[in-house]
């Protein structure tokens, strides 16, 4: 029978590593680089979504445009195709 410290499936032998105590300031200085990277994100975000609507906007402009350009041509070449010598 296998012991507790043997890992399911494998024919290895892990020793558990008792867990190491965190000091109190490295504890610390990771919430707040986790809180700061949060609160930074947030302002990000805030100041990219107005650009990226406005980008949008933009986008959705030049495709009717391009969509109805695309429109005409295809208009045109179908009336320059209709002849009699086809």
């Amino acid at each position: 029978m296998r012991s507790a410290n043997w890992v399911s499936g494998s024919d290895t032998l892990f020793t558990m590593v008792p867990p190491v105590a965190v000091s109190p300031l490295i504890k610390t200085a990771r919430w707040s680089a986790l809180l700061f990277g949060v609160f930074y994100g947030k302002q990000r975000f805030d100041y990219l979504k107005p650009i990226a609507e406005e980008e949008r906007k933009v986008e959705e402009a030049e495709k009717k445009l391009r969509e109805e350009q695309e429109r005409i041509y295809k208009q045109l070449s179908e009336a320059n195709s209709d002849t009699i010598l086809k």
